[in-house]
């Protein structure tokens, strides 16, 4: 029998890359689309070698419809699409707000349109907890009002989620989960892929872990002055592999699902939120290596603190987070060891 073809966009990046391995292991048949824009083309091959099978690959753009409706054609039969495929820096969107509008947007308004000509059934779209602006009440609940975002990143991904609750209403032949995610950290366990950033990185743990190796000089603290109980902000980070389950969850929550035009949105993350000092700390007692840092100014785009209530995605699809945020540090400096010890350029 054959086995379920998803098709990933964005599959060699940091979160693509894990959810593949996932699917490969659960019994799914990935498939890759990637421009390579902020991804290797060799973490296909270690994906490989952790999955111990050759997995499909396609180097095309989401933007691209042609190079779209190749892959569907010559695939047949693609069941369901995890939609990863964005630029992602919040710093970047405020100096760059077109290019994130025109990639984001545009992509994802191509894909569903494909999907749509192909009667694909299945659609898991990557969110973000940066669509809540900065709440007025934590933790923030599904149906928490979303404020005015924080960064055209994050006002890309309110307006995708309205674009497809749009085109639900018109009545797309596709079920769709949208996950809200937190702040995605760690590696995995082998060390043979995790977060990649190809320039000076913006998320924190990559940053926190090249300042203690020594690949940027001492790190920068945004802001040492925000309410809260450090003064650094406070986000939930949850581990890529739990972020990698709830993927595959969703995907199996949909394939039992009977209402053909149906749209669940499931907030994913730890339920706890935790400072950059705190983070900065923990990894110092995990690794055991001290991380040179300075207090510079708040940075713009950044929301003060941010973390989830996950009751709905625990009751409704059976997911929970299980790895900590030590977890996570621990796992993202192994492979921040490997880097530098490997070369797998």
């Amino acid at each position: 029998m054959a086995k379920p073809k998803i098709l990933v966009t964005g599959g060699l990046g940091f979160i693509g890359s894990h959810t593949v391995v996932q699917l490969v292991e659960q019994g799914y048949d990935p498939i890759i689309i990637d421009n390579l824009s902020n991804s290797k083309e060799w973490i296909r091959a270690h994906i490989e070698k952790i999955v111990d099978q050759p997995v499909s690959f396609y180097k095309a753009d989401c933007n691209d419809r042609k190079s779209l409706r190749h892959i569907f054609e010559k695939e047949e039969n693609i069941e369901g699409v995890i939609h990863f495929a964005a630029f992602k820096a919040v710093g970047e969107s405020v100096e760059k707000p077109l290019m994130y509008f025109d990639n984001n947007l545009g992509s994802t308004v191509k894909l569903m349109e494909t999907m749509k000509e192909y009667e694909v059934k299945q659609f898991i779209f990557s969110s973000s907890c940066s669509i809540y602006g900065n709440p007025e009440k934590l933790p923030v609940t599904e149906d928490t009002p979303m404020q005015r975002a924080e960064s055209p990143y994050a006002y890309t991904k309110q307006v995708c989620e309205r674009m497809i609750e749009d085109a639900h209403q018109s009545r797309v032949p596709f079920r769709t989960v949208i996950l809200r995610y937190f702040n995605p950290v760690g590696a995995h366990p082998s060390s043979l892929i995790g977060e990649l950033p190809l320039n000076k990185p913006n998320n924190l743990v990559p940053v926190i872990t090249g300042a203690a190796i020594g690949k940027y000089g001492p790190m920068a603290v945004h802001g040492d002055d925000y309410d809260t109980p450090d003064g650094s902000c406070i986000r939930d980070y949850i581990h890529v592999l739990d972020l990698a389950d709830a993927h595959v969850k969703a995907i199996d929550f949909l394939n039992k699902q009977n209402n053909v035009n149906q749209v669940e949105i499931f907030n994913v993350g730890t339920g706890q939120g935790n400072s950059v000092l705190e983070m900065l700390n923990f990894f110092e007692e995990e690794s055991g290596t001290k991380v040179p840092y300075s207090i510079g100014p708040r940075r713009p785009g950044d929301v003060v603190q941010v973390y989830a209530d996950c009751t709905k995605v625990n009751t409704i699809m059976g997911w929970e987070a299980k790895l900590t945020a030590r977890d996570a540090l621990r796992d993202a400096w192994n492979w921040e060891l490997y880097l530098k010890n490997n070369n797998p350029e």
